[in-house]
């Protein structure tokens, strides 16, 4: 069974349990209604992963998350999926590998901070599936559109947008330097 990459409701009470315990220890803060940023920054290495995934899975949608410490909105830990569909006109996450990825996330303190995938041939802008299934209200999900040029080389079209309550709104992307990771 397989689930589509934005149904990780699953995560359920357990989840829920381990947030409000860290609530009673003081050690998470209250989830007030998020204040969003419309502005997504990613570093240079992170956007070349992305770009060369969708690339690569072409003429597949390719599929992804970067994590990040929770409440910090910073893409740090990219993780790259497998398009258990292996369809060029939808993607979905295996249920075992997102099963996961969750725990991983869980473990380090960390929530899906860009959701990623491609479209092999239509504009970087969400379906109706895409708006449908986006539940992370706090996550920037990010199209990479390998229409022009394929897995060749060439431009491709990456943008990101929030999606929440099904209302779609386009931010600005800001591509900084990777910075190097001293030993």
């Amino acid at each position: 069974m397989d689930f589509h990459p934005h149904e990780w409701k699953f995560r359920g009470e357990a989840e829920g349990d381990r947030r409000r315990a860290r609530l009673r220890r003081g050690t998470a803060r209250a989830e007030a209604p998020p204040t969003l940023d419309l502005v997504l920054t990613i570093d240079q290495a992170t956007y070349d992963a992305i770009v060369a995934h969708a690339k690569r899975d072409h003429p597949d949608e390719a599929c992804g998350v970067v994590a990040g410490p929770e409440g910090s909105d910073r893409p740090e830990r990219f993780i790259e999926m497998v398009n258990a569909a292996g369809s060029p006109t939808f993607y979905e996450f295996d249920s075992t590998d997102l099963f996961q990825l969750y725990k991983d996330m869980d473990e380090r303190d960390e929530e899906p901070v860009v959701v990623y995938h491609s479209h092999t041939a239509t504009e970087a802008y969400p379906s109706r599936t895409d708006i449908g299934l986006a539940s992370e209200p706090n996550a920037h999900y990010v199209l990479v559109s390998t229409r022009e040029h394929g897995n060749n080389d060439g431009p491709v079209e990456f943008r990101s947008y929030r999606i929440i309550d099904g209302v779609v709104t386009e931010e600005d992307v800001t591509i900084t330097p990777t910075e190097e990771s001293t030993p």
